[in-house]
């Protein structure tokens, strides 16, 4: 069969292209329905875009490579999308937007969008070529061998995160086998892992939350930290992991707003014959606060000196562990690298070894942060590619 516009991948990406790529668009995907990272994503709300979009919250070889596609395509007009469709939504905390509702809604949306678009699922990629007319493809669907012919192909398959949804890296294959060059890709907005000793003093605190700032690869982040039976997790702990590189420790400050040291000197004129941590746990989780005294601090606050807070502070507000790994692309919200941008029209996602080769979404070395700045990636990576091919 004859198409126009094939799209391999029915997630974020492929759906937003469907919509926006004119007549005669094919998309398939291997998996039952469509958009299921849209259906799990925001604890099955969707945070389906962010306030405070901007370049300079991409991770990218080409840091500039995000701007045309975020700057025509914005966190607006997705968001004009959703009110035309009548889908509540509201703001939560660093300019999170969520659905009122269930995630679902989204992908009806993007369902809705993209109109007569024909949408193939249960279907596998059994072969990508290009004869110097147009695309070869050959598909298998409901046990069937179908071959494909396209003008446009778009690989919107996404990366290596959550491989039990299905993750198989095709986009990669099939970018690498047409001369694209890949950027390495490893795990994005992922939990932090650590042994021995290490682990031994975490696993203590598991379940344990507190407000914290963590740094690691320069970057710092003022969110949620999670202690678990594995190691560090959390929002500031997600955040900081695509930033951090193997061997290297990220530190945890557990005081950001340096608020703590003028407290205990505080409670220690009027308070003196309490513990330190009962002190401590005042403004810190209990678990927590008893944990960071050091050995050999005096029983009674009273008889701490300025230098034995100064020093109880400071080790609570540059805390340093080096994490033995993450827990790798097993929970990885996101994949890191990927499709290097070099080859890519920033204006249209368009490849410029092969015309009518189109990449978007997760499947570009584009990586947003936690809170919605993928979605939107793919929103405006999507539209750029469908409205060029549109155009022709």
């Amino acid at each position: 069969m004859d198409v126009q516009t094939l799209i391999l991948g029915a997630g974020a990406a492929g759906m937003m292209c469907a919509a926006f790529a004119g007549a005669d668009v094919l998309v398939v995907d291997h998996a039952k329905a469509p958009g299921e990272k849209i259906r799990i994503s925001g604890g099955g709300r969707c945070n389906f875009t962010n306030m405070g979009i901007e370049p300079e919250r991409f991770l990218s070889r080409n840091p500039h490579f995000a701007k045309s596609a975020l700057s025509r395509y914005t966190q607006w007009d997705f968001l004009g999308l959703v009110q035309q469709h009548g889908i509540a939504w509201h703001e939560k905390t660093l300019g999170q937007l969520f659905c009122d509702g269930k995630a679902t809604q989204i992908v009806e949306m993007l369902r809705s969008e993209m109109g007569e678009a024909r949408l193939w699922l249960s279907t596998t990629v059994d072969e990508v070529g290009h004869d110097g007319a147009g695309f070869r493809v050959r598909l298998t669907r409901e046990g069937r061998v179908v071959d494909v012919s396209a003008r446009n192909l778009v690989l919107a398959t996404g990366g290596l995160s959550i491989p039990k949804m299905g993750a198989t890296g095709l986009a990669y294959r099939v970018a690498r086998q047409f001369g694209h060059a890949l950027v390495e890709t490893r795990p994005g907005l992922v939990p932090f892992t650590f042994s021995g000793t290490v682990l031994d003093r975490l696993q203590a605190l598991a379940g344990v939350a507190t407000p914290a700032r963590v740094r690691a690869g320069g970057a710092a982040f003022d969110e949620a930290l999670l202690f678990t039976h594995r190691g560090l997790s959390g929002p500031a702990v997600l955040q900081a992991s695509s930033y951090w590189t193997e061997g290297n420790p990220v530190a945890l400050d557990l005081d950001p707003s340096g608020a703590l040291l003028p407290a205990l000197k505080d409670a220690r004129s009027r308070e003196g014959r309490k513990a330190p941590a009962t002190h401590l746990a005042a403004h810190l989780p209990q678990r927590l606060a008893a944990a960071l005294i050091p050995d050999g601090t005096p029983p009674r606050l009273a008889d701490c000196s300025d230098a034995v807070l100064e020093g109880i502070v400071a080790g609570l507000r540059d805390w340093r562990l080096t994490p033995a790994g993450t827990e790798g692309y097993r929970t990885a919200e996101v994949t890191l690298g990927g499709i290097d941008t070099d080859g890519l029209s920033s204006k249209t996602m368009e490849s410029r070894h092969l015309t009518g080769l189109f990449a978007i979404g997760e499947a570009v070395d584009v990586t947003g942060w936690l809170g919605g700045y993928n979605f939107q990636w793919a929103w405006s990576s999507g539209w750029a590619a469908g409205t060029a091919i549109a155009a022709r």
